[in-house]
């Protein structure tokens, strides 16, 4: 059985059972993201950075991407079922997924989406940063049964050449007019993230999830 490559970050306290699963984008790893515990200023948050399943140019990618969204859809429905094993994992390790964030960039903001919205729990938050949704429609009618109740959090940016707002945005809509709760914020920028501003919108969000859950 195949399975996801991943290292654990502990909080700086160790009974924490607050966690943070962070998803790459394409062509990048576990290596592009250690920079965020620090970032963060999160003390009590432990973090779980995964590796994508695909072997890319040096890094990973979650799914086979080109140019036709069609192709992707095997490649996200494999992705999916790894990281729902990953989940269930945590679960099993002591982590329950109302304390868990789940987030990514790029291709990993369209896997925390997809995943997010399909799980049967309900997480302390999701965020998707600079990305897309794989097949909107299909989604809306796959909604988990607490997707409803489900926290996101979307940032994009207005010069991203390589994923563009206008579609993006259009496909955020479609979550939206089902009832999804979630807050979409646009930046200046390109497919980047936008430093310490956009990283303080994350934080704050994150912070109010683990108040909404009691925590």
């Amino acid at each position: 059985m195949q399975t996801l490559v991943h290292e654990f970050f502990p909080a700086q306290d160790a009974s924490s059972r607050r966690l943070w699963i962070m998803l790459h984008g394409l062509g990048d790893s576990i290596e592009g993201y250690r920079w965020l515990p620090e970032a963060m200023q999160l003390p009590w948050m432990n973090y779980l950075l995964v590796n994508a399943p695909d072997e890319y140019y040096g890094g990973y990618s979650w799914y086979n991407f080109a140019g036709d969204l069609s192709d992707i859809v095997p490649g996200v429905e494999r992705s999916r079922k790894l990281l729902f094993q990953v989940l269930d994992a945590q679960r099993a390790a002591g982590f329950p997924t109302e304390q868990t964030i789940l987030g990514g960039f790029s291709q990993g903001c369209l896997m925390s989406l997809d995943v997010g919205l399909r799980y049967p729990h309900r997480f302390a938050g999701i965020v998707g940063i600079s990305g897309y949704v794989c097949e909107p429609e299909k989604l809306v009618k796959e909604l988990s049964p607490v997707a409803r109740q489900q926290r996101l959090l979307i940032t994009h940016g207005t010069k991203d050449p390589m994923v563009r707002f206008a579609e993006t945005r259009a496909q955020i809509k479609l979550l939206e007019d089902a009832g999804v709760n979630l807050e979409f914020h646009s930046f200046e920028k390109a497919h980047t993230i936008a430093g310490e501003e956009e990283l303080d919108l994350i934080r704050k969000f994150v912070r109010a999830g683990y108040a909404v859950v009691g925590q």
